[in-house]
């Protein structure tokens, strides 16, 4: 099981407490968090308590949201080492968008431009 494997089948909700951490640092909030994830995602803050209560992993919590937002595309930078722009793996990008986004908001950016507006 390479790498990628692994993170695409952990639950979404072992991984959403340390967003939430992360940002609460900066003195941001759980949810501004939300809103970012409901953004890039299409879910509304009862079908994301669902996918968290429901332990769905990354795979699924992608591949079965509602609609990924078509902006977030414009969604660029580096996490991990890796530009997010040229990441190959859809799932994976998207994995990384979120993270790029939830960085964004604990290094005290606007949220509307972590929303792209």
């Amino acid at each position: 099981m390479n790498a990628n494997t692994k993170i695409f089948r952990m639950p979404f909700s072992q991984v959403y407490p340390f967003y939430i951490a992360k940002a609460e640092k900066k003195g941001r909030s759980r949810a501004e968090v939300d809103q970012i994830i409901c953004w890039l995602t299409g879910y509304n803050a009862q079908a994301l308590q669902q996918q968290l209560d429901n332990q769905t992993d990354f795979e699924h919590f992608f591949s079965g949201a509602p609609r990924i937002n078509p902006d977030a595309s414009k969604i660029t930078g580096v996490v991990c080492g890796i530009r997010v722009e040229e990441i190959g793996d859809k799932l994976m990008q998207q994995i990384r968008y979120l993270d790029k986004m939830v960085d964004e908001l604990a290094k005290g950016r606007p949220m509307e431009k972590i929303l792209r507006k």
